[in-house]
């Protein structure tokens, strides 16, 4: 069994594989100032409510956008499991070509979401992931990630929102049942909402227009499913895409690990 984490900047998703399965995922706080101590408890209690006793895993795999909790988490998982985390980064095994200006910028998140893209959908392909920031990666028919966009994500627009306004309240994400709002929380509700679908459709628009053919488009990320299903473009939603990236990363790279 293995036990998979993706570290990013708002949460850290943690789960297990088996036979090609994703078992479980769960998602913790990602917070900078925790104690090895503290992650080992998030960990122990993620696996015991989910009936997994640590001697059943044999290995770990970590991606992470945050450094300074990285070793932090692999040290955690090494006190609660007993195993050292393979860590996605310069020098491991993913069967992607990366051809953008410095290959060493592309984040470990962005590099493992397109090789599950890799493993998992018709190229090309456009990967979206909703989180901190929302990211669109394209993999050409080539197999190759030739880049993307970065986009201010859901919460940091709204929290931006509320924080710059005097009298804007602070609002749960849920879509209202019209776009046209008639109170100021729906009009809030709307506007994050439907104007993050239209970008998204707007921005694969423009992504089919300058490559000069039709991508598949898969959508992954804690928000995702709130805004996706409001697109007009046909978007897949796998909620499981960064954990099989892992999977296959992990797989690649086996023996260098035992």
């Amino acid at each position: 069994m293995l036990f998979a984490v993706d570290i990013g900047n708002t949460n850290i998703v943690v789960g297990c594989c088996k036979d090609d399965k994703i078992l479980f995922i769960e998602r913790i706080s990602t917070n900078q100032t925790a104690t090895v101590l503290e992650y080992a408890v998030s960990i122990k209690n993620v696996l015991e409510l989910n009936n997994i006793k640590p001697e059943e895993i044999e290995g770990s795999i970590i991606s992470s956008v945050v450094p300074s909790v990285t070793n932090a988490v692999n040290e955690a998982i090494i006190k609660t499991i007993g195993v050292t985390s393979l860590i996605v980064g310069p020098g491991i095994k993913t069967g992607l070509s990366i051809v953008i200006d410095n290959p060493a910028q592309l984040g470990s998140d962005l590099v493992v979401d397109s090789v599950a893209g890799l493993a998992y959908y018709p190229l090309p392909l456009a990967v979206i992931d909703m989180g901190t920031a929302t990211t669109i990666t394209v993999v050409d028919k080539n197999k190759c990630c030739i880049g993307g966009l970065i986009i201010p994500g859901v919460r940091v627009s709204l929290d931006s929102l509320i924080g710059k306004t005097a009298q804007l309240p602070k609002i749960s994400l849920e879509a209202p049942k019209k776009v046209i709002g008639r109170n100021t929380v729906d009009c809030m509700k709307s506007g994050i909402i439907y104007s993050t679908a239209g970008s998204i459709d707007g921005v694969i628009d423009r992504l089919e227009e300058e490559m000069g053919e039709k991508l598949n488009v898969v959508a992954t990320g804690g928000l995702a499913q709130l805004i996706i299903p409001h697109c007009k473009h046909d978007i897949i939603l796998d909620n499981e895409l960064l954990l099989k990236g892992l999977m296959v990363i992990y797989n690649k790279n086996k023996s260098q690990n035992n």
